[in-house]
């Protein structure tokens, strides 16, 4: 983020990326009490460009979309979170998400802040995590890009939804200052593809600069 000091960006330093420019609202609701999931990727070369002593896989392995959560949330008003006491996740629930999201850290935080609020438990909840992202096929140009590309929030939500068959309502572009942040894509309770509500934020910004990884 071009401003280093809102709430999204001190997540995003202690738990490693993603939904910079996103104000969020903590709630107590029950687990399970909400309507559909966000399915949260994070631009690793924006945020790694942001973290230059991040040495994490993300910033090291010149990656490009990467997991960040799967996020109950609402059709309107903010979405659950915290929303019980979830305690550690299963040590090989860890070892086996770290092959799609970047540390330890983040798979606990992830947990404890959006995962209690889903009705599952650890094991279940971090299962449906791994089927909703590798379920999404990230567009052909955006998979390896070697150079800084330019963009429109509307061409970079269609290319999503050509690539998966899917309506353009179910990606939401996230941005700051012009730059990609993530893509947040909206799922049913099945994990299947479904319009985001207006709770959903969208990038404001006219056009898009994308940073290529870091060589």
């Amino acid at each position: 983020m071009r401003r280093p000091v809102s709430a999204i960006v001190l997540c995003l330093v202690l738990f490693a990326p993603l939904s910079w420019g996103r104000k969020r609202h903590h709630s107590s609701s029950a687990g399970g009490q909400f309507d559909y999931y966000l399915l949260a990727l994070s631009w690793a070369p924006t945020y790694c460009a942001e973290h230059p002593s991040d040495h994490s896989r993300e910033c090291a392995g010149h990656a490009t979309f990467v997991l960040h959560g799967l996020w109950p949330q609402a059709n309107s008003g903010p979405p659950p979170m915290d929303c019980a006491q979830g305690g550690a996740v299963p040590p090989a629930t860890v070892d086996h998400m770290l092959q799609f999201m970047p540390s330890r850290g983040l798979i606990q935080h992830e947990w404890s802040k959006h995962g209690t609020c889903s009705g599952l438990p650890a094991d279940d909840y971090f299962q449906a995590v791994e089927r909703a992202f590798t379920n999404v096929k990230v567009p052909e140009p955006y998979r390896d890009l070697n150079h800084e590309a330019q963009s429109s929030v509307g061409e970079l939500e269609q290319s999503f939804a050509t690539a998966n068959h899917a309506p353009q309502q179910a990606f939401r572009v996230s941005c700051h200052g012009g730059e990609l942040v993530g893509m947040e894509i909206c799922l049913d309770k099945n994990l299947q593809y479904r319009s985001c509500s207006n709770s959903a934020r969208e990038c404001s910004s006219n056009s898009l600069t994308v940073r290529p990884p870091q060589q």
